[in-house]
């Protein structure tokens, strides 16, 4: 998965506007234009991760310094590190990195905490035919990098929106009449598109009715694992089935492994992610 800079740059300038909109008046009465030396710094993992988001970090100095500055990677896009070690070395004027410091850093812990939970959820399937799906449970004008930080993490995409992919939920049920009159109604709309239908299904019956009525995808949403067991028979293989509804690590294999659906689709990678934790420090 690729991001653009057309697509990365608004979300940063965005940032920097945030926190430095007036510019930084400590940083501005330590130094001058006279005393902001170049000065190099490092940044340190302070515990285990996947780390994320080191274009990103290199984005917002190439922003604040007008592209004067110089980076040094110690270590790769979604590379497994440990505590205390170095990500990255960073040179530029001091003032430059002061300004630029906790926007580049707040991207960074953000996507490598969900790069990190989607590694271990993804690790606790290893072996498995099931997949981890995010969903749209994202936090306003970051879905593109946090849906990347997933991907990179080794978990895989939902979709991206309301017009990228078909799923029908409990409340287009309910205004349709029923499963059978809402797949029916999304055939009619879509004919000839290459639109997969996905249905949200609570209830064995309602799974019935989604594979009569041709759905390609067939969500168990908040189920019990023997209730979802015994619609993964009823599916046979019909359509795909994806596992959801208030999913924790600790759930996943035995889910993964006594129902065998295909996916299960996590909010929590997203909407309440621990972030990972570095510090900056100069190198003095």
């Amino acid at each position: 998965m690729q991001i653009l800079d057309f697509q990365i740059k608004p979300l940063i300038y965005n940032a920097l506007n945030e926190d430095i909109k007036w510019g930084d008046i400590t940083t501005d009465a330590v130094l001058s234009e006279k005393n902001n030396p170049v000065m190099n710094c490092e940044v340190i993992a302070k515990r285990a991760c996947t780390v994320c988001g080191l274009n990103i970090f290199s984005k917002v100095f190439e922003i604040v310094t007008k592209n004067d500055y110089a980076i040094d990677f110690y270590c790769s896009e979604g590379e497994k590190i440990d505590a205390m070690q170095k990500v990255l070395h960073l040179k530029a004027k001091a003032g430059d990195i002061l300004y630029g410091e906790r926007t580049a850093l707040n991207f960074l812990q953000h996507l490598s905490g969900i790069a990190t939970a989607s590694s271990i959820a993804s690790g606790e399937l290893r072996g498995l035919k099931t997949k981890i799906l995010d969903t749209r449970k994202t936090i306003p004008g970051l879905r593109l990098l946090q849906k990347y930080a997933v991907k990179i993490g080794g978990g895989e995409n939902h979709r991206f929106d309301l017009s990228s992919g078909i799923l029908i939920k409990d409340n287009h049920i309910k205004l349709a009449g029923g499963v059978k009159e809402a797949i029916g109604a999304v055939k009619k709309k879509y004919s000839g598109f290459n639109f997969k239908i996905e249905i949200e299904t609570s209830c064995l019956a309602e799974v019935r009715e989604a594979v009569t009525a041709g759905a390609e995808i067939i969500m168990l949403d908040n189920m019990k694992i023997d209730t979802m067991k015994k619609a993964v028979k009823i599916i046979n293989n019909a359509a795909l089935t994806e596992a959801s509804g208030n999913m924790t690590v600790e759930k996943l294999r035995d889910i993964a492994v006594k129902t065998g659906v295909d996916y299960i689709s996590m909010g929590s990678l997203t909407n309440s992610v621990m972030p990972a934790d570095f510090s900056l420090n100069f190198v003095l």
